[in-house]
């Protein structure tokens, strides 16, 4: 239905437009139910969207009830359950439990880790990188190349075995898809302990923490839970892993926090303080199993340092830009190592399954010249930091190659598919770096030959530039600042590292942050080719927003994941994008919207919007194209405009057409069609920074220039998300969507 009606005697023409709903490709509203509604569709449809457009993401729209038919008997069981106690008790109960199960896994995964090492590595690591170094290269290289050459081998082999069982669980029965669903998380864990046990350039704390959110999803899995309660047990899993890997239960629980809880959905089912709580407890018996299986030792031996004045404070400063540009090196590198793997396997199809085996080779020349980028636990960051006895220590010089060849190690080997974590790397490139830094700094200043001599400036050992180096590296690449600085000064134990602390890790963090939201701008100014164009040329190229493509996946954040895939492990979003990928633009826009001309009177476009209770009016000419979008903050920014330029007109007498040609380029669209996906629909609004596109039909009588027919906003589309999850939860979700 259209309706329309004129506001004044004037010759403006506002205009309200209420069309009939159509809902195209077999997506329709659900079915009137016979009988009242269960407590859990209520649930359902009364459940709050949520919005991360300012992060990028897809909003989500979560479902929390099973697939028809496969949840029946878990359903029961958790029903009984939840009867039997209140549901907050049952999820803590659950969280204790991920936090036990994740301790076991990871004091297991690290026994694999060190048997494997001393198979492969035959007591060579207990001697240090620095007796591999000082050994003729004739007597070393078969075992340095072959040992991480043939763990690349075997990886290759899982891998093959992983991406077969993923082929394998499409179109099969929910038994033998749950095994192979449980079976993959475990052969990956193996996949990580060969690729650490022989060697290769990651760490173990990402599998670690992937292992605990693998035990969170199985739980909740088990219960039939979803949204907020899975949500919060796939937290207390990460924090178990963090807690149980470096043996630091407070860092644990910040990590779950930084990572999962505050990245991901505020309307989940439990308050962030609920799961938080949760979080405590998994961390705490995580640590505990960790210590009974692995011992009480932290990971790292913490050295002898000191901090002489607070007058230091600039030097640590600087070192956390140096941190925040060697932190953007090595995310620079490693999508560089990933876009040019790909390129290569489209130039020459050779199988990404055998690339493995060229990473562990490639290591294992590397390591030929620099031992130390081989992982052997902690014990080559106890050499850089010089904590271990009898070990002389590596000059600036060489400290800086390694923090060059350990980036491009590290790259390559999880470009080419081995498995494992960044956190490693990460604080092994930061303690090379810290220590180059406080040497250099140490000869400059305070040396025999100081090139600058200040007499208040007293410069503290290379090791506490090495411990605060490495947590500003580690809050650079992984975007974990707190976790960071609570992880170092649980291990150090002492107050007097936080202020230096805080100071190099916010410097780094700030530096990463500001050039990725730069980067972000860019992809957004690359992909969108659309310029700039007033309001009168609008019309022509408005149909360019078409093209836009959700190109602006490559953010950060995405690059964040593909590079450290445990800061990803709720992937809600996946979910979400599965459905915005199915549904159109014509199944969730409005039909009831406000119309405007440019000629339309200002006070009668604000009264309905304010009527209708909409933040925008679209812009048409005579002939119904769209020209442009007037929204409540274009009108704000008008008013402070004239106010300032003390222009004086009387309001009854201000037109559309004035507020849009006052401040230059405003008033302006974007526009889609009907059969635009919501995935690329929201990919616009992201990359244009708006909140409302308008839908134009096609064509029209020939012209390259279609009519309005709609808006579409990020509400509507949250709504339509909400409702196909619904329909899909009570098996109405029709195939052809």
């Amino acid at each position: 239905m259209f309706s329309s009606f004129t506001c004044s005697a004037t010759c403006s023409r506002v205009a309200i437009h209420q069309q009939e709903r159509e809902w195209r490709g077999g997506f329709s509203l659900l079915p009137r139910l016979p009988l009242p509604p269960s407590p859990l569709l209520c649930r359902l449809l009364l459940k709050p969207h949520t919005n991360f457009g300012s992060r990028g993401r897809i909003i989500a729209c979560l479902s929390e009830a099973s697939s028809e038919g496969q949840d029946e008997q878990r359903s029961a069981v958790s029903a009984a359950l939840e009867e039997s106690m209140p549901i907050k008790d049952l999820i803590t109960i659950a969280a204790c439990a991920v936090g036990l199960l994740t301790g076991i896994g990871v004091v297991l995964f690290n026994y694999a880790v060190h048997y494997l090492r001393d198979f492969f590595w035959d007591g060579i690591p207990s001697r240090g990188a620095s007796w591999l170094r000082e050994e003729p290269i004739a007597d070393v290289w078969p075992k340095v190349i072959l040992v991480p050459l043939c763990g690349g081998l075997i990886v290759s082999i899982l891998n093959k075995l992983r991406d077969s069982l993923e082929d394998l669980s499409e179109g099969t029965d929910t038994v033998a898809s749950a095994a192979k669903g449980a079976l993959r998380p475990f052969l990956k864990t193996i996949a990580a302990s060969v690729t650490l046990g022989t060697g290769n350039s990651l760490g173990p704390e990402g599998p670690s923490v992937e292992i605990g959110s693998s035990v969170g999803k199985g739980i909740s899995h088990v219960f039939a839970w979803s949204g907020g309660k899975s949500l919060s047990l796939v937290a207390a899993g990460s924090a178990a892993g963090i807690s149980s890997g470096f043996n630091a239960a407070v860092a644990g629980c910040f990590f779950a926090v930084e990572s999962v809880l505050w990245p991901s959905s505020t309307d989940s089912f439990l308050s962030l303080t609920n799961s938080t709580s949760m979080v405590i407890l998994s961390s705490v018996i995580a640590s505990v199993i960790s210590e009974v299986g692995l011992g009480s030792d932290p990971a790292f031996m913490v050295p002898e340092y000191d901090f002489r004045s607070p007058s230091e404070l600039p030097l640590y400063l600087l070192l956390g830009i140096l941190c925040g540009l060697v932190s953007l090196t090595l995310s620079g590198c490693t999508s560089f190592a990933l876009e040019m793997v790909e390129n290569f396997h489209k130039i020459t199809r050779i199988p990404k399954t055998t690339y493995p085996a060229f990473g562990g080779m490639v290591v294992g020349l590397i390591a030929l010249a620099y031992p130390e980028v081989l992982y052997w636990g902690f014990e080559n960051v106890d050499i850089l930091l010089e904590s271990r006895p009898f070990v002389n220590g590596l000059p600036a010089d060489v400290l800086f190659q390694l923090v060059g060849v350990k980036i491009v190690a590290t790259s390559l080997s999880r470009a080419s598919g081995l498995v494992g974590g960044y956190y490693a790397p990460s604080l092994f490139i930061g303690a090379a770096t810290g220590m180059a830094y406080g040497k250099f700094m140490s000869s400059a200043l305070s040396g025999p030959n100081p090139l600058l001599h200040l007499s208040l400036l007293e410069v503290a050992s290379p090791q506490a530039y090495g411990l605060v180096g490495m947590a500003a590296t580690l809050a650079g690449v992984c975007q974990v600042p707190l976790t960071s600085v609570l992880l170092l000064f649980e291990l150090t134990q002492d107050y007097r590292i936080v202020l230096p602390l805080l100071g190099a890790v916010g410097v780094s963090s700030w530096i990463v942050s500001s050039q990725n939201k730069k980067k972000d701008a860019g992809n957004r100014l690359s992909t969108s080719g659309v310029k700039e164009a007033s309001v009168n040329q609008y019309k022509e190229s408005i149909y360019q927003g078409q093209v836009l493509e959700a190109s602006t996946e490559t953010s950060g954040v995405t690059d964040l994941c593909q590079m450290e895939s445990s800061l990803c492990v709720y992937d809600s979003v996946g979910e979400i994008y599965q459905l915005a990928e199915k549904l159109t633009v014509s199944q969730a826009m409005r039909t009831r919207y406000v119309t405007v001309l440019m000629s339309s009177s200002l006070v009668e476009a604000v009264s309905l919007m304010l009527v209708e209770n909409q933040p925008c009016a679209i812009i048409i000419d005579a002939s119904g194209f769209l020209v442009g979008l007037l929204s409540l903050e274009d009108i704000q920014n008008f008013s402070k405009v004239a106010k300032k330029r003390g222009t004086q007109t009387e309001v009854d007498k201000i037109l559309v057409s004035h507020v849009c040609h006052l401040v230059g380029k405003k008033c302006q669209a974007w526009a889609v069609t009907p059969d635009t996906t919501l995935a690329t629909a929201e990919s616009i609004m992201n990359s244009r920074g708006v909140n409302q596109l308008a839908v134009v039909s096609e064509h029209a009588d020939g012209q390259k220039k279609g009519q309005l027919v709609g808006l579409l906003d990020r509400e509507s589309i949250s709504i339509a998300c909400r409702a196909a999850a619904t329909k899909e939860s009570l098996g109405l979700f029709s195939e052809n969507l």
